[in-house]
């Protein structure tokens, strides 16, 4: 399903940075006063990778690790996946989906040319918010108000169309239609 939006349409084009020896306090202190989630690591002008609030909590604080005595080039992410400033805003947010982030680099001839985020794409187009609707997992249910998980429902990925019973088809959800076309 084609938006007609790009991802260079509302991809932040200059997102924060540190450097790779920036110490993890200087991150959080950086994520708070810019409110942002996530961090560029760059090295000379050259992306190195991405450090995340959620980094930081589960690879950091969740172990029992001192965040005020680590540098974050010991707990970014280095191996990212990306995306093309020319991708529909759709295909960036199948792959957020599928990957589970949040924060989607996006790469034009091997250079890092900006952030797009999770928050972008719905601002742009909230409509997608059920694309994401069909990943998240309901966790601890005994303490959710919700006492069943409706398992067919869900949002065509082909078409966009709400239906009431999907198909997995070459690991997409579809319509009874779009399933029949692929």
């Amino acid at each position: 399903m084609k938006t007609g939006y790009k991802v260079y349409d509302c991809m932040t084009t200059k997102p924060i940075s540190v450097s790779s020896d920036a110490s993890l306090e200087q991150c959080a202190k950086a994520m708070a006063k810019n409110h942002v989630g996530a961090l560029v690591v760059k090295d000379n002008h050259q992306s190195k990778g991405l450090i995340t609030e959620q980094d930081i909590v589960r690879k950091v604080l969740a172990r029992g690790t001192n965040p005020l005595t680590k540098n974050v080039k010991d707990f970014m992410e280095k191996k990212l996946i990306t995306i093309s400033p020319n991708d529909d805003i759709y295909e960036a947010l199948i792959k957020m989906r599928d990957s589970n982030i949040r924060h989607l680099p996006v790469v034009d001839k091997g250079k890092m040319v900006g952030l797009l985020t999770l928050k972008d794409v719905l601002k742009i187009e909230p409509s997608l918010f059920e694309l994401l609707v069909e990943k998240f997992e309901l966790r601890e249910e005994k303490r959710k108000p919700v006492d069943r998980i409706i398992e067919r429902e869900a949002i065509c990925q082909g078409c966009g169309a709400y239906v009431e019973d999907v198909k997995k088809v070459k690991g997409s959800l579809l319509c009874e239609r779009c399933a029949a076309e692929a």
